[in-house]
């Protein structure tokens, strides 16, 4: 990446850049590949963040088909970690995961599990996982709550292989007029679903696999306590990735907890053969890049104070706009063969896109995807009618508490006198995207426009390519959309 005038000497946010068209031979979006550069070479460059509000099972499967990651949060007991990440190995690579209630279900209940996917179905099966018919909400609308699933299911299913393929899928949906497809294997037993928009989304996007074909997913380690024997049993569980997670990766408690990690995941990989990668941070300066690479990183995680819910910056006066923070802990990391992941302050495709210009290897995103079906939140309604799911920062003192369960209760309240970050905000589920793959759809749409307009048909040409220049507040808000005249 280079600037289009001489770099400025002061330090710049997504907000503060712009990129300008370069003369390009790249005729179409899906002539870019989006593989990431940080090692992983997942199939899709982005990252849900391991926030408790954020990613559960159900946004690590989703995000894995659909080529990305999600990890998994420290404060979340190794043992239920580890069999989430069992049932997302469990799960097909390309048909999604179904809702699945009995007959005898309340209708009550089955209402309030439709959302927790966004196929807005939930299908009927008995005790041995058979199919037997699918409820929606349109049918069930009108029913007592207290009525059962088998009094507003629906038996005309459209029953299909899991060996179809996903244009077949689509074919067969479009000539019986279905929403919604039902893979079965050979006795019947349930394998997951798939609407006509899943089918074109899987004809688009590739799932991120592991080495057995199953879908990987990360698990975050706190740098406190039983370093090795937390990093030993994240292993073990079949995580894919290691996150070394806390606020400042720039102290020497990190670089000692990095070392152990390392050491545990070379001892594992001389075990069983099976390389899993050390992401770190947080850090913002090419100084903490070489340490933490030093001490055993393969990944770097960048950002201090950028996300929705800290407050870091206004509360300490820590940190870096995170763009500059990119670009120079990119450079730092290249130089020594490894990659930085930006973790943080993107809002928009456009910051996704820059993020991947400054050098990225991956974005990760935290807020922007807990408004989505798939987070792990209950669905709630304002006053207004609008739904919603709760959010809150890591370091705040809901996150606290739960990471200090554990704690004297002495110590629990010592420690929730240094909070930094938002215990509760509402994310707004948009009605245009309420879904992690709508917006896994608008923001690959963007930084596939992004690499045509710099002529790159890949990830590493994009960040070679790009010419970025720098604009004043006025110059960002003309760029912005008007949803009325003015």
């Amino acid at each position: 990446m280079r600037f289009l005038d001489q770099r400025p000497s002061y330090d710049l946010t997504y907000s503060d850049v712009f990129m300008v068209p370069s003369r390009s031979g790249v005729t179409s979006r899906l002539d870019v590949d989006l593989t990431s550069t940080d090692g992983l070479a997942t199939p899709t460059p982005l990252v849900a963040a391991n926030m408790t509000a954020v990613s559960g099972r159900r946004m690590a499967e989703t995000m894995a088909r659909r080529g990305g990651l999600a990890v998994f949060p420290q404060d979340i007991p190794s043992d239920v970690v580890a069999a989430s990440i069992r049932k997302v190995k469990a799960a097909h690579p390309v048909f999604d995961t179904a809702v699945t209630v009995s007959l005898d279900t309340t209708v009550g209940e089955t209402l309030s599990l439709i959302p927790k996917r966004a196929h807005g179905v939930a299908v009927v099966v008995d005790a041995d996982h058979r199919v037997l018919g699918l409820v929606t909400p349109s049918a069930a609308a009108g029913a007592d709550r207290f009525a059962q699933a088998r009094d507003v299911m629906t038996t005309d299913v459209t029953l299909v292989s899991p060996d179809l393929t996903p244009q077949a899928v689509f074919d067969q949906l479009s000539e019986h007029h279905q929403k919604v497809a039902v893979s079965v294997d050979a006795d019947g037993r349930l394998v997951g679903l798939m609407t006509p928009k899943g089918a074109l989304r899987s004809a688009i996007y590739s799932p991120a696999l592991d080495h057995e074909g199953r879908l990987r997913a990360g698990v975050a380690v706190g740098i406190n306590g039983d370093v090795a024997g937390k990093v030993r049993t994240a292993l073990e569980g079949l995580a894919d990735v290691i996150v070394m997670d806390t606020a400042h990766g720039h102290q020497e408690k990190m670089i000692g907890a990095l070392a152990t990690a390392r050491d545990v995941r070379d001892a594992f990989e001389a075990e069983t053969g099976r390389r899993v990668l050390i992401v770190a941070g947080n850090v913002v300066t090419a100084e903490g890049c070489v340490d933490l690479i030093a001490a055993g990183a393969d990944i770097l995680k960048v950002g201090v104070g950028p996300g929705a819910m800290c407050t870091t910056r206004m509360q300490t006066g820590v940190g870096r706009p995170q763009f500059s923070a990119v670009l120079e802990c990119a450079q730092a990391a290249r130089e020594h063969g490894k990659s930085v992941w930006a973790d943080g302050g993107v809002r928009h495709p456009r910051d996704v896109a820059l993020a991947l210009a400054a050098g990225a290897g991956s974005v990760m995103i935290g807020s922007w995807f807990a408004g989505t079906h798939e987070s792990t939140g209950d669905q709630l309604v304002d006053h207004d009618g609008r739904v919603y799911k709760e959010s809150f920062g890591m370091a705040s003192a809901r996150a606290v508490r739960n990471r200090t369960r554990d704690m004297s209760a002495f110590q629990r309240a010592r420690s929730a006198l240094f909070e930094e970050g938002i215990s509760s905000s509402r994310m707004y589920l948009d009605p245009q995207r309420p879904g992690v793959e709508d917006l896994l759809d608008w923001i690959t749409s963007g930084v596939r426009s992004s690499c045509t307009y710099a002529g790159a048909r890949s990830l590493p040409e994009f960040e070679e390519r790009a010419v970025v220049g720098v604009q004043s507040g006025s110059g960002y808000e003309e760029g912005r959309p008007l949803d009325r005249s003015w």
